[in-house]
């Protein structure tokens, strides 16, 4: 089940417990020191981006809406959002590199797709040009593979066209589902994992990839070259085969110590499961019909072709490895 990564996770307290193995993929060297625009940096994914800069000594201005009570070394916060194409600008001034993160993952509303997706990452790519601006890494979602699912994958895959039509140095990273601290999405599966049953999908396999390995792939694609420059990746954690529903919900089991059921669920269940979620927990409702779309697809493994090449970054926590250091965060988080 792709999901890309601007869901808002909850801020890490001190207890918060990431994955060592993170720590043997730093960046490759550019040469000088530079700072790096991100955006969705109070995100699930961007507070990991953040993570692994402040490990590896990159400096950041980050975009955001409103800055976070806690300072972080060496961010530099602007205030504003993709809407505002002054605060864009001030973003990328004086810049060479983008990450861009932030995107709309889930809403009640559809036609918000194309507004946070599409036009903030066109107002994003114009302020580029207008600062000179010439690498850019897009983070798309293994959804835009399938842009007829859903109308979160086609605007994902909108972007795409945008960056890959623009003048900039780029690459696009579509991550599979994303997991690890501070996520709220996979979350859920934790929780029903407590109590033993965990529904899933039609039979199908997806990929996986911990938020601390993808944060260092994206810092890892900063500099250019021709390994990276105008390419397009589907990471994932290394399972090249991917993890069938069933198996990965055993897995998120055993994470937080305990044998589940999983239920294989027909696209018509979850379609009522959506409308059930959207009469108990209105715009907050996980589970939507756009959502059910892609959900149901048989093979969202990422493609070994598009793999990133190892001189650029390998993954270094495995599927068990890492879903069981989640669930001991969450465990001390207090969520579950």
């Amino acid at each position: 089940m792709p999901r890309d990564s601007r869901a808002q996770g909850r801020a890490a307290g001190p207890r918060a417990r990431l994955c060592s193995a993170r720590l043997r993929n730093p960046p490759r060297s550019s040469g000088a020191a530079v700072t790096v625009a991100l955006t969705g940096g109070t995100g699930f994914v961007g507070q990991a981006v953040l993570d692994a800069a402040e490990r590896h000594g990159t400096a950041i201005r980050a975009l955001t809406r409103r800055p976070p009570d806690q300072a972080r070394k060496a961010v530099d916060w602007v205030s504003g959002s993709l809407s505002d194409p002054a605060s864009l600008g001030d973003l990328v001034r004086g810049l060479d590199t983008v990450i861009h993160v932030a995107g709309l993952t889930n809403t009640p509303d559809t036609a918000e797709f194309e507004i946070a997706n599409v036009t903030g990452t066109q107002n994003l790519l114009d302020a580029c040009d207008r600062a000179g601006v010439e690498r850019f890494v897009l983070v798309s979602s293994l959804s835009a593979r399938e842009p007829e699912l859903s109308q979160y994958g086609a605007s994902k895959a909108r972007a795409e066209t945008l960056v890959e039509s623009s003048r900039l140095d780029w690459t696009i990273v579509r991550p599979p589902a994303v997991y690890g601290p501070r996520d709220s999405d996979m979350f859920e599966l934790f929780r029903a994992a407590k109590y033993r049953v965990v529904p899933v999908p039609p039979k199908g396999y997806s990929s996986i990839i911990h938020v601390d390995d993808l944060a260092e792939l994206l810092l890892a694609l900063i500099p250019a070259g021709r390994l990276v420059s105008g390419k397009l990746f589907e990471p994932s954690d290394g399972n090249t085969a991917g993890y069938e529903h069933g198996q990965l919900a055993r897995l998120i089991g055993d994470a937080v110590g305990n044998s589940v059921v999983a239920p294989h669920l027909p696209a018509p269940l979850l379609t009522l499961g959506a409308k059930l979620d959207r009469m108990l927990r209105g715009d907050a409702a996980r589970l939507t019909a756009d959502r059910v779309g892609y959900m149901t697809h048989p093979d969202w493994v990422a493609r070994f072709d598009r793999a990133v090449p190892l001189e650029i970054w390998e993954p270094r926590i495995g599927g068990e490895e890492g879903l069981k250091a989640t669930g001991e965060w969450y465990r001390a988080q207090g969520w579950l």
